[in-house]
């Protein structure tokens, strides 16, 4: 599965907007390396950020930002097969069921699958990664993101989240960040674990303020 682009921006938040923008950006890096105007993107995105703004999640985009701004789309792009193509066996695994092998990845595969279909979403057909992949994951929360804000969806968000990224995300992005390959792409995870733990925080206020009285 491969991120499909936006043909549409509905009218969002700032907030729901910057997420949905964040989640796509996310998922077009770890579905293939960066090329020049990614990479642009990054460092225009990254000067954006005040410099006072002193949160790890702020922190983790100045490095990346700092380091697209000096990386060749070539190397990036040879360091992201290096780490997630590899040859024969990748170094860093980008399915989610990798690093959720104990609740079993067969059964994790078919729930993914019903959630999906219940969305209308599915695999395209010219696709060969299967559901649980990293960049696919992120960009079903892009979609949840714009497609509405009501309490329902923000349910539906919550409940995608808990159950295929918040248990996977930590230790993919450790396994990229302890590669010895990993210069960029160390960046990028530390922005992903800096930007999915504060939706870890966010989704447990949500579920807080969203319990009856």
């Amino acid at each position: 599965m491969s991120p499909e682009p936006t043909t549409s921006r509905p009218a969002l938040e700032d907030e729901d907007r910057a997420r949905a923008d964040l989640y796509a950006l996310l998922a077009r890096l770890y579905y293939q390396g960066p090329d020049a105007g990614v990479l642009a993107l990054i460092d225009q995105a990254g000067a954006a950020i005040p410099p006072e703004t002193a949160s790890p999640f702020a922190a983790a985009w100045r490095a990346l930002a700092a380091a697209a701004s000096s990386a060749d789309p070539a190397a990036a792009h040879q360091e992201y097969d290096d780490i997630f193509v590899g040859t024969g066996r990748a170094e860093v695994s980008l399915y989610a069921t990798y690093y959720l092998a104990e609740t079993g990845r067969e059964a994790i595969l078919v729930e993914l699958r019903t959630e999906l279909a219940a969305m209308g979403l599915s695999r395209r057909e010219t696709s060969r990664e299967p559901e649980d992949h990293i960049a696919a994951l992120f960009d079903v929360m892009r979609h949840l993101i714009e497609r509405d804000a009501a309490d329902a969806a923000l349910q539906d968000q919550r409940r995608f989240f808990d159950r295929f990224i918040e248990r996977s995300y930590q230790p993919f992005c450790t396994a990229v960040q302890q590669s010895g390959r990993a210069e960029f792409y160390a960046r990028v995870a530390a922005l992903t674990r800096a930007f999915l733990d504060v939706e870890t925080e966010a989704m447990m206020l949500f579920q807080i303020e969203s319990r009856p009285r």
